[in-house]
Order: C-alpha cells, then sequence, then structure tokens
C-alpha cells in the first residue's frame, strides 16, 4: 500500500481526535488534581494515568481508596467499568485483526474511548481501506488525545490544590462521555440499553463503592440484548 495512503489516512486521524481536546484538557487536569488531593505524590499520580490510561477508572479508583474500600473492591470495580474495552477490542478485531502483534500491542495500550469511538465510525464509512490505512488512521486518532492526557495530569498534579474550586472542571466527564455515546445510538436496543442503564444509575446511586454504577452497566447491557433478539426473531434487525 503506497505510503502516501496511510499518510493522509494518519493525518485525517489528528484532524478527527483533535477535537477532543476540548475535553480531554481538563478532564486530565482534574485526575491530577484530584489524585495529589487523595494523596498521591506525583510520581503515583503519574503512573496511575500513563499505566492505566482509562480516565472514568482512574477516578472511580482514586474515590474508592480515599473511602477506604477493600483494595478487592477497588480492582473490581475499576475492572468492571474497563469491561467495555473487551467490547470494543472485540468490535476492532475485524478491522485490526490482522495487522502485526507489536502494532495490535500498541493499539490495545493506546485505545481509549475517543480514539475506539473515532476509530469505529471511521471504519465503517471507509469499508474500502485496508489494514495499514486503519492502523494509520487509529494512530492519528491517539495522537493529540494521549499525549495531552499524559501533559495536563501532570498540570493537574502540580498546580494541585492552588486550582481555583469555581473553576469546576468535573463538567468534562459527563460531556465526554455524552459526545461519545451520543452519535452510537443509532439502533432500538441501543437506546433501550443507554436509557436503562441511566435509570438504573440513578435508582442505585446510594450503593456503596460504586455498585450501583456496576449494576447499572449490567442491566443496560441484558435489556439491550433482550431488544435485539426481539427484533432479530420478529425480522426487524439489520
Amino acid at each position: 500500500m503506497p505510503l502516501e495512503t496511510q499518510r493522509s489516512a494518519y493525518w485525517r486521524g489528528v484532524r478527527d481526535g483533535a477535537p477532543f481536546l476540548l475535553v480531554v484538557t481538563p478532564f486530565a487536569m482534574l485526575f491530577g488534581v484530584v489524585a495529589t488531593e487523595a494523596g498521591l505524590n506525583l510520581v503515583e499520580t503519574m503512573a496511575f494515568s500513563i499505566v492505566v490510561i482509562a480516565g472514568a477508572a482512574q477516578f472511580a479508583a482514586v474515590q474508592l481508596m480515599v473511602d477506604n474500600a477493600p483494595t478487592v473492591v477497588v480492582l473490581a470495580s475499576s475492572l468492571a467499568i474497563n469491561l467495555r474495552m473487551a467490547m470494543y477490542s472485540a468490535s476492532l478485531t475485524p478491522h485490526l485483526g490482522r495487522a502485526p502483534l507489536w502494532q495490535r500491542v500498541l493499539v490495545a495500550y493506546f485505545m481509549v474511548d475517543q480514539t475506539y469511538a473515532c476509530s469505529i465510525a471511521k471504519y465503517e464509512t471507509e469499508p474500502d481501506w485496508g489494514v495499514g490505512q486503519k492502523i494509520a488512521y487509529f494512530f492519528g486518532t491517539m495522537t493529540p488525545i494521549c499525549p495531552m492526557w499524559y501533559a495536563m495530569t501532570l498540570a493537574g498534579a502540580l498546580i494541585g490544590s492552588a486550582m481555583p474550586a469555581g473553576l469546576a472542571l468535573d463538567f468534562a466527564v459527563p460531556i465526554t462521555f455524552i459526545a461519545l455515546i451520543a452519535p452510537m445510538l443509532r439502533t432500538a436496543a441501543h437506546k433501550v440499553a443507554a436509557l436503562v442503564a441511566v435509570a438504573l444509575a440513578l435508582v442505585l446511586a446510594g450503593l456503596p463503592y460504586n455498585l450501583g454504577l456496576i449494576l447499572a452497566g449490567m442491566g443496560g447491557m441484558m435489556a439491550g440484548a433482550r431488544v435485539e433478539m426481539w427484533l432479530e426473531r420478529r425480522g426487524l434487525w439489520s
């Protein structure tokens, strides 16, 4: 495959990933602030972001640590939140499964919500792309997102408690997931799964250790699966 074609796909990925800087920047800064205020030092905070690189799970883990939750609960909660990555991987396998092992390892590491959402949407609209173009596009989406996550985590950790309380950086958390999920709610099963998950999350918000969030996610997936099966039996699923 011509190098120029892969280069073009890479830069298209950079352009598509760049808008997410508007939410990644405050999201990462907020984690840096929260982590240091929870008692983590600079090295521990940066190691958290570099090794885990999963914003929602990082926030959940830090909050549970502050609440003195048992280690097994911290790990289980973080794992449950990140189970979506297994589903992301499964849907990317038909597109990237033939890539060299070292590339797949890097894709697995840099697969976050934003890089996945951009990539899977583009792959569906570019069915003629080869593996080389798809890999190039994925790394293009990663280029503005992941380095900024590290840099802004560092900035938040260094600023720490000096961050003005009225700045309200936590707006980035819900906005990020709304921007990612809303365009993907294309079928009745998707919409039912989202509605059930939201309703259960609100009803079960009082449960300790984020158990309400875990149960809400499971309930949403089961509801979506049931709707999909119902539509398939009636020949309405495409």
